[in-house]
């Protein structure tokens, strides 16, 4: 059949992933400043989004894109997908509905619920005030948090998961029984001072994924602010990149026309519950073309400098072998010769979300699924196979 993708996909993919993988440590004092936060956003013009539809090799890839996705459909796949190459878009498709009951079909307004892929705006956002000098991450959390019950743990431990804090979203049940009205982060540190849920492990010791983490970093965020977390990423994040469709779930408020319904395997709609009201480790709601806008900022040094973006990037935990690792709010995978890539998953209710990025060559790919399908997961390593025309390689398959 010839060549499985264009040569100059073929010629970018040779060099691919070769970012050496290495720790950072970083020591800043944050700012004394007695008049509170004031930075000025940034007044960047919105990424233009080019889509590159003319070309043979675009052609070639669509069409072998195409036929992967019908399968994927097939087998329940409802939602969005995006590939980007170095600010073009080079494949986007919509399949399914938005909104089932009402025919609503999706496209590229329709925001869907990212789950922990908002753990990368989370984690930027501290990492923007600890570059403006507003916080350390090296301090305990309760400088910023001084009803925090547990003093040995730091900033940069609820960064990369290695605090040994237990998940709100199970020992937050024990103390309640309403487990249908959403509660708020500070509902939720209230109830940790009060209970003083038991440690997992000591902190910074290992690794492991806690959501905990993330709502407490959004606090951070507001102390330090005195503004919302959502005004704070409205200001300062989605309106300077041009991200009109982002924005973070207030159960309150409800959602906009244009967001998308959460359902189960069955077309079963998700209910709201307690932990919906919690932010800063879930509850963005965007698309796929505002988080392609999300991803190119990094390549333009938009919010966070080269030096900043490169330490979120470096592994944290090294107390077990293997590819997979964590930095500061993004996920990676470090193979042994070097090969690397940066990326999140998210799952939340019915939503599977999966945003990877392949950084030597700024390869960009954005799935969004609002039916439960965890098949999602497996996708973007499919879609680089398809490109590279090679067969999947192990370790690059994993769901979390």
């Amino acid at each position: 059949m010839g060549r499985p993708v264009s040569f100059f996909i073929t010629t970018f993919f040779l060099c691919i992933f070769f970012i050496a993988c290495r720790s950072n440590t970083e020591s800043v004092s944050a700012r004394t400043n007695n008049s509170g936060f004031h930075e000025t956003p940034i007044k960047a013009l919105p990424l233009p989004l080019i889509f590159d539809t003319l070309s043979a090799q675009t052609r070639e890839i669509t069409r072998q894109l195409d036929q992967f996705y019908a399968t994927q459909v097939k087998a329940g796949f409802n939602g969005s997908v995006l590939i980007g190459y170095q600010g073009r878009i080079i494949y986007e498709r919509f399949y399914g509905y938005a909104n089932r009951e009402a025919r609503i079909t999706l496209d590229h307004n329709s925001s869907g619920q990212l789950a922990s892929v908002s753990k990368t705006f989370t984690g930027a956002a501290v990492l923007y005030l600890w570059e403006h000098k507003y916080l350390d991450i090296s301090e305990p959390v309760q400088k910023y948090l001084p009803e925090f019950p547990y003093p040995n743990i730091t900033v940069k431990m609820l960064l990369n998961h290695r605090s040994g804090l237990a998940d709100y979203s199970h020992w937050y049940l024990a103390h309640t029984d309403d487990f249908s009205t959403p509660i708020t982060n500070a509902v939720m540190l209230a109830q940790m001072a009060k209970y003083k849920p038991l440690l997992e492990f000591k902190p910074n010791t290992r690794f492991k994924y806690c959501n905990t983490n993330y709502a407490l970093l959004a606090l951070i965020v507001e102390r330090v602010t005195e503004m919302t977390f959502p005004e704070f990423m409205n200001k300062y994040f989605f309106g300077p990149l041009g991200m009109e469709h982002t924005f973070i779930f207030d159960p309150k408020a409800g959602l906009p026309s244009y967001a998308t319904i959460s359902y189960d395997r069955n077309w079963k709609r998700e209910n709201v519950m307690f932990a919906d009201g919690v932010y800063g480790d879930k509850s963005i709601y965007s698309t796929t073309e505002d988080m392609y806008r999300w991803d190119q900022s990094f390549y333009r040094t938009q919010l966070l400098s080269n030096e900043t973006i490169e330490m979120a990037y470096g592994p944290c935990s090294f107390e077990k072998p293997g590819v997979k690792n964590y930095g500061l709010g993004w996920r990676m995978l470090c193979f042994p010769n070097g090969n690397k890539v940066i990326y999140h998953n998210g799952w939340w209710h019915g939503n599977n979300t999966s945003f990877y990025r392949f950084i030597k060559d700024n390869l960009t790919i954005v799935v969004l699924g609002n039916r439960f399908n965890n098949g999602i997961y497996r996708q973007a390593p499919k879609i680089f196979s398809i490109l590279k025309g090679v067969p999947v390689q192990k370790g690059f398959d994993s769901e979390d």
